[in-house]
């Protein structure tokens, strides 16, 4: 529904709920009575509700997930199916917008950290790291995504694959990014 989205956005911009005014702005409708209308039919199907006070408020927060607990990776255990909390993905995820960008990952050079071709990275802006981070770099004119090694002056970019061998700069190795996060789908 294009006005739940228009409403989300600005409860994601804002963090707040807009008021029947900002409603009737942000999608175009002439009148308070449509908007009331628009309201009482997102409260119906269970996207809004009122609080004590009778202003809106998400019903379940918008573009936040339940959170359930913890889930044993190890020897099995029972598990309470009680939501502890919610998380905001994009949030977690994403904490400086601004200076973010996501790409999809090519190649098998970081398989033993874990990130796989078809894989996208959530990198974060820097031009610095520190030794260990997961960077993506220019390194001689190439663009790669790897680990950033520094042994006092020498500074060198780290494959995660046995079968592969470090890159040593011969002119110049600049970090673009640090690898903030990873999303793999099945």
């Amino acid at each position: 529904m294009e006005h739940q989205e228009k409403i989300f956005q600005f409860y994601n911009q804002h963090k707040r709920m807009p008021s029947y005014a900002e409603i009737m702005e942000l999608v175009g409708f002439k009148s308070k009575n449509a908007v009331s209308k628009l309201v009482h039919k997102l409260i119906d199907a269970g996207i809004l509700e009122k609080d004590a006070q009778g202003k809106i408020i998400p019903a379940v927060a918008m573009g936040e997930v339940p959170m359930l607990g913890l889930v044993e990776a190890g020897i099995p255990s029972t598990a309470d199916s009680q939501t502890l909390d919610t998380l905001s993905i994009e949030e977690y995820l994403i904490p400086k917008k601004e200076k973010t960008f996501i790409l999809e990952v090519k190649g098998d050079s970081m398989i033993e950290a874990h990130i796989d071709e078809g894989d996208l990275v959530i990198a974060e802006r820097s031009q610095t790291a520190k030794n260990g981070d997961i960077v993506v770099a220019e390194v001689d004119g190439g663009w790669t995504l790897k680990y950033f090694k520094t042994d006092g002056s020498k500074v060198w970019l780290e494959p995660a694959n046995k079968l592969l061998k470090p890159i040593y700069p011969e002119y110049e190795l600049r970090v673009a990014a640090i690898v903030k996060g990873v999303i793999r789908k099945y």
